[in-house]
């Protein structure tokens, strides 16, 4: 087995269309795991009611041969209606939304509030020594903004997962 460098591993977003019906998804990680490749991020929801299809975004990583042999794979399961790769395809918007619990002692909840509105983060909770925060964007704006609430008295993460879809009009 040959091992790869960290430098030749990409992170890719994926985004697949799909049938919603049950044991859809099941199929779609079962390839995954079944493979060995890692899922980063994993979002699924429907986007069309009326069709009954969902979408599926998912970022992983490896070489850009297990990238397609991914891509591959997927298109080849039944349910599946279309598979891009968001990162290659062309331009894309992603967007996260995570919710943070950061505790404050009276010397450090004006830094935690000047942060917090340097990162836009809109406070949801309150209480006499907690803020919640929740901060929508890209996920190194929200790593970043994370990172900084880790010596201030960060308590909780909750993130959604990578939500994702192509710019402009299809061809």
């Amino acid at each position: 087995m040959i091992k790869l460098k960290k430098e030749d591993q990409q992170s890719h977003t994926i985004s697949i269309k799909v049938s919603n019906e049950a044991g859809v998804l099941a199929r779609v990680i079962g390839l995954f795991s079944g493979r060995g490749y890692n899922i980063e991020s994993l979002n699924v929801a429907e986007i069309d009611e009326d069709s009954h299809k969902s979408r599926i975004t998912i970022v992983t990583n490896g070489s850009l041969m297990t990238i397609n042999q991914i891509k591959h794979q997927l298109e080849r399961l039944v349910p599946v209606d279309s598979v891009e790769d968001l990162t290659t395809d062309g331009p894309s918007i992603e967007r996260e939304m995570a919710l943070i619990k950061v505790e404050y002692d009276g010397q450090n909840r004006e830094e935690v509030i000047r942060l917090s509105e340097t990162y836009r983060a809109k406070i949801v909770d309150t209480t006499k020594n907690s803020f919640v925060f929740e901060l929508t964007g890209a996920m190194d704006k929200i790593n970043s903004f994370i990172e900084l609430m880790r010596p201030l008295g960060l308590i909780d993460i909750s993130r959604t997962g990578l939500a994702a879809i192509s710019r402009g009009q299809k061809e």
